[in-house]
């Protein structure tokens, strides 16, 4: 069984970033797209960081398992990272099926679209993360993925943004390493049908509410702790 995620927060350049962190009670079998812990295998643990976004390093994945020292998570597990503050996380159930969402939507693309000259810093991300109760083949862990994205870009269409995601999005989805084998994770399979119903209600809720990247979020109440000194130094 995967925990529900605990929020605590890392000391970076003095200031202070949000995680979550998603513990297992015993090792799942996990597929997922984040820059470490990547590919299908069992997994502990599933961290999600808030980065500013003018992040730029060359080393994530050397950055999360840096991270996961820090926290003390033991064995091998799923880092991932947003400009998203991680506190906004969303979670909806369906049949068992726990997603949860961060949903960073400013600037959606579609995924066959020409490469633009430029990328804009608000790229956002979306992450998603899923615990299905039941064991998964490895087939059914990659279709998964394929369900839990076509579940994302149904719940961007809906919001009416012209894209199918963002250029960083990551899923991650686990299960348990023993019992009966489930073939299928599509969208009309036993699990995929509540895996899809939860991803697409955890991202529209998600991306239905305005959400500020975590670095502007800082900027903000600097400027407005300045604004309050300055006015009080002006009596």
């Amino acid at each position: 069984m995967l925990s529900e995620p605990i929020l605590t927060s890392r000391a970076e350049e003095g200031r202070h970033l949000p995680l979550l962190v998603w513990r297992a009670g015993a090792p799942l079998r996990a597929v997922s797209s984040g820059p470490l812990g990547g590919g299908i295998g069992v997994r502990r643990w599933v961290l999600n960081a808030t980065v500013p976004m003018s992040y730029d390093r060359e080393d994530p994945a050397a950055h999360l398992a840096s991270l996961a020292a820090e926290l003390a998570l033991d064995g091998p597990g799923v880092g991932l990272l947003t400009g998203v503050d991680v506190t906004e996380v969303v979670a909806r159930t369906d049949t068992g099926v726990r997603a949860w969402a961060t949903v960073g939507l400013g600037t959606p693309v579609p995924a066959a679209a020409p490469t633009p000259a430029a990328l804009t810093q608000r790229v956002g991300t979306v992450n998603i993360v899923v615990y299905v109760p039941a064991r998964l083949a490895d087939s059914a862990l990659v279709n998964a993925v394929a369900t839990a994205t076509e579940a994302k870009t149904q719940a961007i269409t809906e919001l009416g943004l012209p894209g199918t995601g963002t250029p960083t999005d990551a899923v991650t989805v686990l299960c348990p390493v023993a019992g009966p084998e489930a073939a299928y994770g599509g969208p009309r399979s036993t699990w995929g049908a509540p895996l899809a119903r939860a991803v697409h209600a955890a991202v529209l809720a998600g991306g239905a509410r305005p959400v500020v990247p975590w670095s502007e979020q800082v900027r903000s109440a600097k400027s407005t702790r300045s604004a309050v000194v300055g006015a009080f130094n002006d009596r």
